[in-house]
């Protein structure tokens, strides 16, 4: 076993296809709809169905102009899938913001509103982020990112003091490995008003236009592992069987599984949640790996000690950690 673990390497590879599968998934209507359905205020009154349907892009009620600071390279859109995945924000001094999955939606008319210029347009931001402590607070990110949707609107949508029709902007953050007091959480951060002198009020849609949202995962069959939070596990799990999760998916989220959605759900199924070869034939197994992670958590060996046993730095074990569920160990 020494031998093997001396040709250990990172899990660079099975990280980069599970981001992209991940993202794609991210970037179906029908898995959009039921993020929105609970994270958005805005559509709590709606139906899955109709938010896919009738509020993601493509209607005529949607901002066709992208909200790009350079929007030379906003992608096409099509029927079932947000292709606007990695999208990029971009100035000269603040360098380069890749979205993972940013699009236009437009709100429910208010009640007994019938007026064109009252529908409420909105610019909406799906993350997935696996290492929840990357170094620094992910909400602060979440935030700049909300920052930057809000201020790259300078152009395309207003120009010189027009910030009347400054859109509210979503970020939507689907954390899939977050420490054990955010797991089976779902929180929303938004602004709101503190009257330290007086009663007047502001109307909500002059103050209220960002709002940060994590949906933070955890560990089946415990507390408040329902509802999106649930339904996001499901989704992203890569150790459910493919007909488990369709079975789920469809019977109690009520998810259409069309060919598309169930090769997308399969293609997350069938990666390996361990690390792979790269190159080589020789190599840990998973099985092994997973027994090094679950050492180190139960305290039984130093993660120096792991990582030497994988033939890794510390560095590059931390990583693998980071990646490992803690169902799967």
């Amino acid at each position: 076993m020494e031998n093997q673990l001396a040709h250990a390497i990172t899990q660079t590879e099975y990280d980069s296809s599970y981001d992209k599968a991940a993202k794609k998934l991210l970037a179906n209507k029908q898995i959009l709809a039921q993020i929105m359905k609970n994270c958005v205020n805005e559509y709590s009154a709606c139906s899955v169905d109709e938010i896919a349907e009738k509020y993601i892009e493509g209607t005529p009620e949607v901002g066709t102009v992208g909200v790009h600071v350079d929007d030379t390279n906003r992608p096409q859109k099509t029927s079932d899938v947000i292709v606007g995945s990695n999208n990029e924000d971009s100035t000269l001094t603040e360098g380069t913001v890749n979205y993972d999955v940013r699009f236009d939606a437009i709100a429910p008319a208010l009640e007994g509103s019938t007026a064109r210029k009252d529908v409420i347009r909105l610019i909406i931001n799906v993350e997935a982020q696996t290492a929840f402590n990357p170094g620094y607070p992910l909400t602060k990110r979440a935030i700049y990112y909300c920052s930057r949707m809000i201020s790259a609107q300078h152009g395309p949508i207003f120009t010189n003091s027009e910030y009347g029709k400054i859109r509210k902007v979503y970020s939507i953050w689907v954390c899939t490995h977050p420490t054990k007091e955010f797991q089976n959480t779902l929180i929303r951060y938004s602004i709101r008003p503190e009257q330290l002198i007086g009663n007047a009020v502001e109307k909500s849609e002059n103050y209220d236009l960002m709002s940060v949202v994590t949906i933070c995962l955890g560990e089946p069959d415990t507390e408040n592992y329902t509802g999106i939070v649930k339904f996001m596990d499901v989704l992203l799990s890569s150790s459910r069987a493919a007909t488990e999760k369709k079975k789920i998916l469809e019977e109690e989220f009520g998810v259409a599984m069309n060919e598309e959605l169930e090769r997308e759900v399969l293609v997350m199924c069938n990666l390996s949640q361990g690390v792979k070869a790269e190159g080589r034939e020789e190599g840990i197994n998973i099985g092994e790996m997973r027994m090094l992670v679950k050492q180190v958590r139960k305290g039984r060996v130093t993660i120096e000690e792991a990582a030497e046993d994988a033939g890794m730095t510390v560095e590059e074990f931390k990583k693998v950690m980071e990646n490992t569920p803690l169902q799967a160990v």
